[in-house]
């Protein structure tokens, strides 16, 4: 599910449209979350991820 939810978000912003980007990446982060309460990844490593992807997001702009 983790990298399924990477890979959606990837996808989307190297389509150019950041409100597709911004949806996919929500639905990211939650997936992210989830994974990381589990203490399937470690919380940092989760947080890694969703900050490298917003900020690949946010460039879009």
């Amino acid at each position: 599910m983790l990298r399924t939810a990477i890979k959606r978000v990837r996808t989307a912003i190297e389509t150019g449209d950041k409100s597709v980007a911004a949806d996919v990446l929500q639905k990211a982060t939650s997936v992210i979350d989830r994974i990381a309460d589990k203490n399937i990844i470690h919380k940092n490593k989760a947080a890694r991820h969703k900050s490298r992807l917003s900020a690949a997001v946010k460039a879009l702009a």
